[in-house]
């Protein structure tokens, strides 16, 4: 199939008011295609996924939503592929270059959100870019359309696409890339600028309109084989709500709608290898954001302090890792709003998860949550990971889980399954993950978690809730 082919399909598949602009990035990937000296490369990638689930949620459901037909045990199948094509063009003085994909993605059998047997056909990338040298020390770099696109280490600026629901592959989440977006970067060795405007991909059951511009600027640390960087981010326009904890805590939180509109943020994140020699290594990470919105009389805040250690000579190379993670709730004694917005974090377990099973309830907001992670290499073939989690509220008496497509629909709507607590302590959460490296392109990954809910779980529910345990097998495929 030729690209321009490939175009014409796309285009079936497009609507609405980003059409033009990704049909622009879609355009430049077919006529630079039919010229001689352009470099065009395949893409693909591909995961099935097999899950199964019990006492999902702690059985929450069958006490908050006793007559609603949710079954707390579920095994299913998901998988997706995700065919596309890349190009670049050189010139004496420039670089062209652009990339376009899809994501065919489904789910065989029911889901931990009730959804499943449905998937879709979604336009994944579709952008084109232009790469010059200003200097023999500085670049310049410009790209428009649907693209991947990641800010520091991903703590409010990383997944740009939303997978699960009618989309299905929930738990593989095949979709990264921003719907659309316009990136000016300029780069020298000492410092490195970017300008940005981002609209992510999200389901349109669930679609907040939510437009984001902003810049960011990092610098190497070359001594430390590190980066430290700042963002700046301002909320153009946005349909999210945020839920308003009860006025004391006591009873069901209020809906604020298109409280998002207008939001601004700041973020400083950083990365360091504090000491290094032939035996160990010890790294630093650290984030810290600061949100503000007068609309709302909105202050929030949240951050992490990352500590991770490497045995360099022992067998199988042991990595310890350690770190602290906290984001403020909504104070119920006050008349403003506290609670921290994550907008579009990077949620897997070695990123921003809060937990391992407990990340598909709380979101990162109003909760702090100490991670401690163990990582061996038996053999260059084989990696086995082991993470526990202990998670805590910020604010009693305030709600902890609402927004990002984390939803949990049990009847009526209703989003938040637990509105507030009384015992800060949430859950504990333990994940044990092997990967086997087929071979460059094939990855192979068993995992196993369990999550313990604490008293404030037990509070809410009224009674000891169960465990609930959980395990995958998946095969991924990058061509």
């Amino acid at each position: 199939m030729s690209l321009h082919q490939k175009g014409f399909i796309v285009k079936r598949m497009l609507r609405g008011k980003d059409k033009q602009i990704i049909l622009m990035s879609i355009g430049c990937l077919a006529a630079f295609s039919t010229c001689a000296s352009v470099e065009v490369q395949k893409h693909l990638q591909a995961g099935v996924n097999l899950v199964a689930e019990d006492n999902l949620f702690w059985k929450l459901s069958e006490t908050f939503a006793p007559n609603v037909d949710y079954s707390t045990n579920t095994t299913y199948l998901e998988g997706y592929v995700k065919p596309g094509a890349s190009f670049e063009y050189l010139t004496e003085s420039a670089k062209w270059y652009g990339k376009g994909s899809a994501v065919l993605s489904y789910t065989s059998g029911i889901d931990p959100y009730d959804e499943g047997n449905t998937g879709r056909l979604t336009l994944e990338e579709a952008y084109a870019g232009y790469t010059a040298s200003i200097d023999d020390n500085l670049t310049l770099d410009i790209s428009v359309g649907a693209r991947e696109f990641k800010l520091g280490s991903g703590m409010l600026i990383a997944n740009g696409g939303v997978s699960g629901f009618e989309r299905g592959a929930l738990k593989l989440g095949p979709r990264k890339a921003w719907e659309r977006s316009a990136i000016v970067r300029v780069n020298s060795p000492s410092i490195a600028a970017t300008a940005y405007y981002i609209d992510p991909n999200e389901l349109d059951s669930n679609n907040t309109n939510t437009q984001i511009y902003g810049v960011d600027v990092n610098l190497p640390l070359t001594k430390s084989d590190g980066i430290l960087g700042l963002t700046y981010g301002h909320v153009l326009e946005s349909g999210a709500p945020y839920p308003k904890a009860a006025p004391n805590g006591i009873g069901p939180p209020v809906i604020l709608e298109n409280a998002r509109d207008n939001l601004s943020f700041v973020n400083h994140y950083g990365k360091a290898t504090l000491y290094q020699d032939e035996d160990i290594k010890y790294v630093a990470e650290w984030d810290g954001a600061y949100q503000w919105n007068d609309d709302l009389d909105l202050t929030s805040w949240g951050g992490r302090i990352k500590l991770g250690v490497t045995l360099l000579k022992k067998k199988w190379v042991p990595t310890f890792t350690y770190s602290w993670q906290a984001f403020s709730g909504d104070d119920p004694l006050t008349e403003g709003v506290e609670r921290f917005d994550p907008l579009y974090y990077e949620g897997s377990p070695s990123a921003w998860s809060t937990g391992s099973k407990s990340s598909m309830v709380f979101i990162n907001s109003n909760v702090e949550a100490h991670h401690f992670a163990l990582n061996v290499i038996p053999s260059p073939r084989h990696i086995l990971t082991f993470r526990a989690a202990h998670i805590r509220v910020n604010e009693l008496g305030s709600p902890v889980q609402f927004g990002q497509a984390a939803r949990v629909d049990f009847s009526d709507g209703l989003s938040t399954v637990i509105s507030g607590v009384t015992e800060a302590h949430l859950a504990d959460d333990i994940f044990l993950e092997y990967t086997y490296l087929k071979s460059e392109s094939v990855f192979i990954t068993l995992g196993y978690s369990v999550s313990f809910p604490g008293d404030g779980i037990n509070s809410a529910l009224g009674q000891r809730a169960p465990n609930w345990p959980g395990g995958f097998a998946n095969v991924v495929v990058y061509l």
